[in-house]
């Protein structure tokens, strides 16, 4: 499934990745931080969005952090 990593503040994507443990990449994301190449953030909120891409329907895990 696909992950995307948001700034909650800015709004920017910081990260787009494809996971096939979805549960341990939240887990790990919900831990004391997350570091990324341009800092350290700390989980939020998630959402779970369903998208239609070339006919079928997709859905990708958008987690939600915040600069520490």
């Amino acid at each position: 499934m696909n992950v995307v990593f948001v700034d909650s503040v800015l709004g920017t994507e910081l990260l787009h990745m494809v996971s096939h443990d979805v549960a341990g990449t939240l887990a790990a994301a919900q831990g004391e931080s997350v570091t990324f190449p341009v800092g350290h953030f700390k989980y939020e909120f998630h959402n779970l969005d369903f998208y239609e891409e070339d006919g079928e329907i997709r859905q990708e895990l958008v987690i939600y952090v915040k600069k520490v």
